[in-house]
């Protein structure tokens, strides 16, 4: 199986994150900027495809990525069988450790579809 390519620096993107945590435990008038929350994102989707490589699961955070991992059937045409989507703030609270996958689950923030669309033994990060 092939290694996942990077293309958001490592540095980068845990420093996108611990940015983004920062801002969730204390929040401020000052809204995080966009592309530093899109870092985010993009560098924790990476990360998981790393920690999951494969092609069976798809994982979208409209706008800012998506991305396909966990092992098994490979997808190649149409809506996949198995996909994942929410917003950022959701899919960063999981990756973070302050919402639970089970928790986000229940409470509508994540909509997930097929027999492998479940991320609770990956999340958190």
């Amino acid at each position: 199986m092939a290694v996942a390519r990077r293309r958001i620096d490592v540095g980068e993107g845990a420093a996108a994150l611990a940015a983004w945590r920062k801002a969730a435990e204390s929040p401020s008038d000052a809204p995080l900027p966009r592309n530093v929350l899109a870092t985010a994102v993009r560098f924790s989707l990476e990360e998981v495809t790393a920690r999951a490589p494969g092609n069976s699961v798809e994982v979208r955070v409209p706008p800012f990525g998506v991305t396909q991992c966990v092992e098994g059937p490979r997808h190649t045409r149409g809506t996949p069988p198995n996909v994942i989507e929410c917003d950022a703030a959701t899919w960063l609270g999981m990756v973070t450790g302050q919402l639970g996958w089970a928790e986000a689950v229940a409470a509508g923030k994540v909509a997930a579809s097929g027999l492998r669309a479940d991320l609770s033994e990956l999340l958190p990060l």
